[in-house]
């Protein structure tokens, strides 16, 4: 009877144990892709909110949430784009409407977003909407994930 006791006792330790684990592993997951979809979110709505009156601050935003070669090419632009901007009048209000991970592991996602901006400026004056489909790669550095690359999808 001892031996049996002892053997149930084992098999319920290793079992709790194994689904304390799997709830630990997925609770981590849902944890990173909540964290993924927010920079992304985050990212595209600093990309497509642009005021001439602070673009200084709005290019800083964008940057700060950027890392690698689109860090370095946004950086590079800046001078011209704030000089475009200025010229222009240029205030873009962005909205993120959705947003879907397409492929993510523990250290790079792609996602995918969609958002809608009230563009205004010399030229249109009262504005317009404009819909942008993006798609953001991602990086973990330093426990934060910062947007790699964006390209305009169709």
């Amino acid at each position: 009877m001892p031996a049996a006791l002892v053997a149930a006792t084992v098999l319920t330790t290793a079992a709790a144990v194994w689904l304390s684990v799997r709830v630990y592993e997925q609770r981590q997951a849902e944890q990173r892709r909540q964290d993924i979809l927010a920079a992304a979110c985050r990212s595209a709505l600093n990309f497509t909110s642009l005021d001439y009156r602070h673009y200084d601050r709005d290019s800083r935003n964008v940057l700060r949430g950027a890392t690698g070669d689109f860090k370095e090419q946004f950086a590079a632009q800046t001078a011209e784009l704030t000089e475009l901007v200025a010229r222009n009048k240029s205030v873009s209000e962005g909205q993120v409407l959705e947003a879907g991970i397409v492929r993510a592991d523990e250290r790079s996602a792609r996602v995918q977003v969609v958002a809608d901006s009230k563009v205004s400026n010399t030229a249109v004056p009262r504005g317009e909407a404009r819909t942008y489909r993006l798609q953001l790669d991602l990086v973990l550095e330093d426990g934060h994930w910062l947007t790699s690359d964006v390209e305009f999808v169709g």
